[in-house]
């Protein structure tokens, strides 16, 4: 029996019968663009959400790179972020013709160090994107103290985190906007591609509509600002909208298999994630920290258990991002988790043997370590 990191088939087969009713239903219903299914998740998850609006898009990367043209942010403006991300966090800065800016992330939490922010801003600072990594919120009200005291936008990148909380706010509805991914192997996740930003503010729910659609008026066709095609798929969007209502489902069992995980790993010398206080963490990703990582790896590849790395790169270390002319050793905390962390399988439709399983052969190995 093979263990994988992610595996949806499992989930599939549970909700089978629902997901195929949603594809006839978008295809009985006559319309496939911007139809009932994409409005009625945006209006669905903005509720879930308790924000006022939500933009149904292509992907969870066209949603930050729309979501700071919206919002203002490109040519001449800078962006701080991290660089313990998924690159697209930073390619997105780059679409919309703005500057990177990376700062490191906490021991603690892996989360960007709100500490080091301040010193990263400059004059021509736009916006501050925190990365709420692994499924919990970085230090949201450090930053929106920045962003006041500095006139800068909050965009969070909220890929991860579908359903977190902080102080028992929804993580995407303290900046100006939040992006999020619905990939498949995300918290909630479509069968395929598919993103979304959501704001309070109507201009930017205006200009995010006009963007996804070519930067025209729907209704009129005319362009305001020329763009390119980002719309949600019918598709997804009604599967999304199945699966939007399980969604406090799935964070209960990953939260059920974190606790399995944390209490029978404790007496080890892992390094297990640690919720900051505050945080509502719904365990995207259950990311251990061990100096000896890939010995680890190694060894329970043959037992059919795969572990993966989040990310094994960090983004200014990349030949892709070489223009940024952030040297090794710039961001020390970030570059040595490269070399330390890893993900133990994670899925609500995760089984407790296959859990035993895992929890089994890394008490093993890291006692032959």
């Amino acid at each position: 029996m093979t263990t994988r990191v992610w595996d949806y088939l499992a989930e599939y087969e549970a909700e089978r019968e629902d997901i195929l009713d949603a594809v006839d239903q978008v295809f009985r219903s006559g319309q496939l663009i911007l139809g009932p299914s994409a409005s009625g998740f945006e209006d669905e998850f903005a509720a879930y959400l308790k924000t006022a609006h939500c933009v149904g898009v292509d992907n969870g990367t066209n949603a930050l790179v729309l979501a700071l043209r919206a919002l203002g942010v490109g040519p001449g403006d800078e962006v701080i972020t991290v660089s313990n991300t998924a690159a697209p966090t930073v390619i997105a800065i780059d679409q919309a013709g703005a500057t990177p800016v990376l700062v490191d992330v906490r021991e603690s939490d892996y989360l960007m160090d709100t500490a080091q922010v301040e010193a990263a801003i400059t004059p021509r600072t736009r916006c501050l994107l925190p990365v709420h990594l692994y499924g919990q919120c970085a230090d949201l009200p450090a930053l929106e103290e920045l962003a006041a005291r500095h006139d800068l936008v909050i965009l969070e990148d909220c890929a991860q985190s579908h359903g977190a909380r902080q102080n028992g706010r929804p993580a995407g509805t303290t900046g100006s906007a939040a992006a999020f991914s619905f990939y498949p192997t995300k918290v909630l996740g479509a069968y395929g591609d598919a993103g979304a930003v959501v704001t309070d503010d109507t201009g930017t729910d205006a200009a995010l509509r006009r963007l996804r659609y070519y930067g025209m008026e729907q209704q009129r066709h005319v362009i305001q600002t020329p763009a390119h095609n980002a719309r949600l798929d019918e598709v997804h969007a009604e599967i999304l909208r199945r699966k939007l209502r399980r969604l406090d489902t799935y964070i209960e069992a990953r939260r059920r298999i974190a606790a399995r995980y944390a209490e029978a790993l404790a007496d080890t010398d892992l390094i297990l994630p640690a919720v900051t206080p505050g945080n509502d963490h719904v365990y995207y990703l259950y990311v251990a920290r061990h100096p000896r990582r890939d010995a680890i790896i190694e060894a329970l590849e043959p037992q059919g258990i795969h572990l993966s790395v989040s990310y094994r790169r960090p983004v200014h270390t990349m030949d892709g991002f070489a223009h940024l002319e952030q040297p090794r050793g710039s961001l020390p905390v970030t570059e040595a988790l490269a070399d330390e962390i890893f993900s133990l399988p994670m899925y609500p439709s995760l089984r407790e043997e296959q859990q035993d399983k895992v929890i089994a052969a890394l008490q093993e190995v890291l006692r032959t370590l």
